[in-house]
């Protein structure tokens, strides 16, 4: 696997983004350990764009500790500034389990009543709404109807 390439501008945009972020990983002295690389990639999994403390004096050793996990995991090298390693991958899309027989739920809905005179402040209601309910125009709560199928169509 090797580094994703970006250009400055996107790495631009990643380093921006990435300035609010505290580390999710630190390395400490025994370095880039399978634990810290399992670590690392799910970080990326879960949040893409991730920063990285390393507790080493060393430049060298966090600029290749940089560069191998980047290759290794197949991210992008983002920014190494001081202590902080920042890397980004894209994240994997979620899949979603269908569910064709599953039918609406019950909710939350806020009902707005005005008063005829426009001093008074609105009465706002809070009123759970099932699955087969509907509010209307007025604020009053009625159960649906089945939706008309044309006898054609069947």
């Amino acid at each position: 696997m090797s580094a994703i390439q970006l250009t400055p501008a996107q790495r631009k945009e990643h380093r921006a983004a990435a300035h609010h972020l505290n580390p999710v990983v630190m390395i400490g002295a025994d370095g880039l350990t399978p634990a810290v690389r399992k670590e690392v990639d799910a970080a990326l999994k879960a949040h893409g764009l991730i920063k990285i403390r390393v507790f080493s004096d060393d430049r060298a050793v966090r600029e290749a500790a940089l560069l191998e996990l980047a290759d290794s995991l197949s991210a992008a090298p983002i920014q190494h500034i001081g202590k902080l390693l920042v890397l980004w991958r894209p994240m994997p899309e979620k899949a979603k389990a269908a569910d064709e027989d599953r039918m609406a739920g019950p909710r939350e809905v806020k009902i707005l009543k005005f008063s005829k005179s426009g001093n008074h402040r609105p009465q706002v209601k809070k009123v759970r709404v099932m699955g087969n309910e509907r509010v209307t125009a007025g604020g009053m709560i009625k159960r649906a109807k089945k939706r008309l199928t044309s006898t054609k169509k069947a």
